[in-house]
């Protein structure tokens, strides 16, 4: 990490690295690019290195950039819990034969996006002045339900001083529940160190909110208000607004696909909120600081929902370098639209907001099963005392980056089927990597096969 980050509070970013077994099994309702490229052939590693890559050039920013670990997969506890049974091979090779899909949902890589893997709040929010993590229970999805357990050890793992970190349990497993983690978060702050605005978006809340009718609404307002409980959030500075219904019944399946947040900068699409109009005015009411909110719509009869879905538009990165500037990360997907590159030169055009350059990564692999560059990433605030508390070695610098591509390179497939699923010696060559990575990262053991 570059040591002006450690100068005063930063928003960090935690990639989550591409696991070995990445695959296009299509389980995620409701996300569009995930159905679109279902049973195709993937690339584990290239898609691990297209991550690594972005990783790499955040932190040549200057940014303090880290990286979460993948989990184990496939999963064999969770067949065993199926009722599946005999050796792992064994196990593999009847879910193959017997329930392919729940052999999909056990090898499922779908933990890389770590927007998804918990909701975190600064010590500058919170009563007791500790940083918050709660795992998010992602109960929506089989696949993804799974992923709390290990999320959290990691999670643990990575920030383990009880001085500075405060760890909850992820919300019971239930619908009403339903908490998708960061995902369906945003804090605006006038400088990252001081008090800000936790913004909680939900699909799900009151009976007489207008819902989806096509695809379901994974958060839920309860579980926005526990996890704000949970994290002692200031009632004054915590919004909780309602995703609009008829975005998430066109692909919208998380709010960070149709806005992003930044310090003081909202940038958002015109479909984006039930009400945007009230948020604004509870934003400017309760936004204090040097800096003014900053609110960048973008209407629909620019981009359409539909443009913005197929190109992850407003599933970008907007970050701070050290001096300040804003820059855009976007997936290639939003440079080749060419309507969707007009708008982001118009944007970066515009001396009414801060944003100031943009920058193109090639994530196609993570983008084919539906995840764009602000998926990959779980952004935590830090102070300086903080950022020296976290695990040294899960920070990225450009020998670390040297390392994880040589590790990739070296235990990765290149070409992964669903029916390569069930070879035991996949499940050996993930194991095998996840022990060395373990090392490497200095994590203990946090996987179930090392327990």
């Amino acid at each position: 990490m570059a040591s002006s980050a450690l100068a005063h509070a930063v928003e960090a970013n935690f990639d989550g690295l591409v696991g070995p077994t990445h695959n296009y099994a299509g389980l995620a309702f409701g996300n569009v690019a995930s159905a679109k490229n279902a049973d195709q052939p993937s690339n584990p590693r290239l898609a691990a290195l297209q991550g690594i890559a972005k990783m790499r050039a955040l932190a040549e920013l200057g940014l303090a950039q880290g990286v979460l670990a993948p989990h184990e997969r496939p999963h064999v506890p969770t067949l065993r819990r199926l009722g599946f049974s005999g050796s792992d091979a064994q196990i593999l090779q009847a879910a193959r034969r017997r329930a392919p899909q729940l052999l999909a949902i056990a090898s499922s890589a779908s933990a890389m996006w770590t927007a998804n893997a918990a909701t975190v709040s600064p010590s500058a929010d919170c009563e007791d002045g500790r940083v918050h993590f709660t795992p998010a229970n992602l109960c929506m999805n089989l696949h993804r339900v799974i992923e709390a357990a290990t999320t959290s050890r990691l999670l643990r793992a990575v920030f383990a001083d009880a001085r500075c970190f405060v760890h909850h349990a992820p919300l019971p497993s239930t619908p009403a529940l339903g908490d998708e983690g960061a995902a369906n978060h945003t804090r605006l702050c006038s400088d990252y160190g001081d008090a800000g605005l936790e913004l909680f978006v939900y699909g799900r809340g009151n009976a007489d909110e207008t819902a989806p009718a096509r695809f379901p609404a994974r958060q839920t307002r309860l579980a926005s208000e526990a996890v704000a409980r949970l994290h002692g959030l200031r009632d004054a500075h915590t919004c909780f607004t309602r995703q609009q219904a008829a975005a998430v019944d066109q692909g919208v399946f998380h709010n960070d696909v149709i806005a992003v947040g930044n310090r003081e900068v909202l940038l958002h699409h015109e479909q984006a909120f039930a009400d945007a109009q009230a948020l604004r005015a509870w934003i400017c009411t309760h936004l204090h600081g040097e800096r003014r909110p900053v609110f960048v719509e973008v209407p629909e009869a620019e981009v359409s929902l539909a443009d913005a879905v197929a190109s992850y538009l407003f599933n970008s990165q907007l970050i701070c370098t050290a001096d300040g500037t804003m820059r855009l990360i976007v997936a290639q997907e939003s440079r080749e639209h060419a309507g969707v590159w007009r708008t982001i030169q118009r944007i970066i055009a515009d001396e009414g907001n801060p944003i100031a350059a943009v920058d193109v990564f090639d994530l196609r692999q993570s983008m084919r099963n539906g995840g764009g560059p602000a998926c990959l990433r779980l952004r935590v605030v830090l102070n300086p005392a903080e950022q020296a508390a976290v695990n040294p070695l899960c920070w990225i610098d450009a020998a670390q980056a040297e390392r994880l591509s040589q590790w990739v390179s070296r235990h990765y497939r290149d070409r992964l089927s669903l029916d390569d699923l069930a070879d035991p010696k996949l499940l050996d060559e993930s194991r095998t990597a996840l022990d060395a990575l373990t090392g490497l990262l200095g994590l203990g053991s946090v996987y179930d096969f090392q327990r």
